[in-house]
C-alpha cells in the first residue's frame, strides 16, 4: 500500500528499455512460468544492445520460486538488470539463504515525508537540505491526520480513511500473518498488534506484552518479528555508549502508520520517528554510510527521543513537543555534552515555518517540525 508499482511504473517509463511484469497479472504469470532460456531470449537478453534491458518484477514474493529464478537470469545473461519489488515475504525469505547474496541492494520504500512532499527528487540533496521548504497547509494536516500512504494521504477523506484503516489491518493481521504462522495463533497476535498500537512512544518489554497478551516471552518476540516483517510497527532501540547509566535492553515501538496513533502527544513522536527513520534508510541504502536511530535514556529517567548516529558517532538528537512554548529540555544539553552530538533539536509541532537551515546551529535550539522534517528526506 506504499506505492511500490507506481513507484516502478514511473521508473519504467523513464528507461531506455525495460520490460514490466506483474505476478498479479495472469499472462504475465505464464510468463514467469516459461523456460528461462525463452524468456531471456523473448526479452532480448541474448543479443547486443546498445541499452541496457531492465526488467521490473512487481510483486515477485507470490511466485514460490523467484530466488532461482532471479539467479539463474542473473548467472547466465550479464546483460540481466532487474528491479523487483515485494512484500514482506520477499524481505525474509531473501535472508533465508545466500543464493542472492552480492548480487542486489535492498531499498526499503517509506510513506510520504514533508521532505518528498517539499521537493522533486532532482532537487533532493544527499543528506540535509541546506533550505527547507515549507509544504502547504492541507498536505500538513493531511499527513498528521490521515498518514503518509499515499491513497489515504490523497483522498483526504475520513469515511475513506477509516474503511482503507480498516482493510489494511484485516490484510496484515490476518491474511499475511496466516501465511507467516500457526492459524491459532492469529487472535493472539492481534492483541499484540493492539498493545503496540496503545504503547507507541513508551518504554516496553517483552515480558510485559507477553503478560498482557498471556502467552510466553519467546512467542513475543517471535511475534513482534512478525509485525515487524509485515511493516506494522518497527521498533527502536537506546543508544548507551558513553552514556552513564544507560538503559540497554527495553524499546520503543512506533507504527508505520501514524494515523493509528490516537494519542497526540504519541502520534507527533511518531511521526518524528518515522521521518528519522526513513533517513537513515535512505542514507544507508544509498551508501552514504551507516545510520541508525535510537533514543536515550538513563536510570535517573533523563531522555531524549531521538538519536541519530552515523558511522558510529552521535550525529544529532531530536526531543519531539507538541507545543510551541514548551522551554528547552535539559537533558538536550545534558546528553550532547555526554556524547558529543553535533546538534540537538528541539521540534516542535505547532510551530510555524521558519526558513532557517536548523543544521547550522550547534547548541541546542528550538525548530518547528515543518522545517526539520523539510530538511530531511
Amino acid at each position: 500500500q506504499v506505492g511500490k508499482t507506481t513507484a516502478i511504473r514511473n521508473m519504467s517509463e523513464r528507461l531506455p528499455v525495460s520490460h514490466y511484469l506483474n505476478w498479479d497479472n495472469v499472462r504475465h504469470r505464464q510468463r514467469f512460468l516459461q523456460n528461462p532460456a525463452d524468456f531471456a531470449s523473448e526479452i532480448g537478453l541474448d543479443q547486443i544492445a546498445e541499452n541496457a534491458i531492465v526488467c521490473i518484477f512487481d510483486e515477485l514474493h507470490k511466485f514460490s520460486r523467484w530466488r532461482d529464478f532471479l539467479k539463474g537470469l542473473h548467472d547466465s545473461y550479464s546483460t540481466f538488470n532487474a528491479v523487483v519489488t515485494g512484500s514482506a515475504q520477499l524481505n525474509i525469505f531473501s535472508r533465508g539463504g545466500d543464493s542472492l547474496r552480492g548480487r542486489y541492494f535492498p531499498y526499503t520504500l517509506h510513506p510520504l515525508s514533508v521532505a518528498e512532499l517539499a521537493r522533486s527528487p532532482e532537487d533532493r540533496e544527499e543528506t540535509i537540505s541546506s533550505t527547507p521548504r515549507e509544504i502547504p497547509d492541507d498536505q500538513w494536516n493531511a499527513l498528521l491526520r490521515f498518514g503518509g500512504f499515499p491513497e489515504p494521504f490523497q483522498r483526504a477523506s475520513q469515511r475513506f480513511h477509516n474503511r482503507w484503516t480498516l482493510s489494511l489491518n484485516d490484510q496484515v493481521l490476518r491474511e499475511e500473518v496466516r501465511d507467516l504462522t500457526r492459524v491459532r495463533e492469529l487472535s493472539q497476535i492481534e492483541s499484540l498488534a493492539l498493545q503496540v498500537r496503545h504503547r507507541v512512544g513508551q518504554l516496553s518489554t517483552y515480558l510485559g506484552l507477553a503478560r498482557s497478551v498471556q502467552s510466553s516471552v519467546d512467542s513475543v518476540r517471535r511475534w513482534i518479528a512478525i509485525l515487524e516483517s509485515l511493516y506494522f510497527c518497527y521498533r527502536v532501540t537506546p543508544w548507551y555508549k558513553n552514556v552513564a547509566r544507560s538503559l540497554r535492553k527495553e524499546p520503543k515501538f512506533y507504527l508505520w502508520d501514524w494515523s493509528q496513533v490516537q494519542d497526540s502527544g504519541a502520534k507527533a513522536e511518531n511521526i518524528v520517528a518515522s521521518a528519522l527513520l526513513k533517513s537513515v534508510n535512505w542514507w544507508t541504502e544509498s551508501g552514504l554510510g551507516i545510520y541508525s536511530l535510537h533514543f536515550l535514556r538513563d536510570t535517573q529517567k533523563r531522555e531524549v527521543d531521538f538519536v541519530v548516529v552515523r558511522d558510529g558517532d552521535p550525529w544529532f538528537l531530536v526531543e519531539v513537543k507538541s507545543g510551541s512554548n514548551a522551554s528547552l529540555s535539559p537533558p538536550l544539553a545534558y546528553f550532547q555534552n555526554q556524547i558529543g552530538a553535533k546538534h540537538a533539536f528541539q521540534v516542535s509541532m505547532d510551530s510555524s515555518f521558519e526558513p532557517r537551515n536548523c543544521f547550522e546551529i550547534e547548541t541546542p535550539i528550538r525548530v518547528p517540525a515543518r522545517s526539520f522534517l523539510a530538511q530531511l528526506v
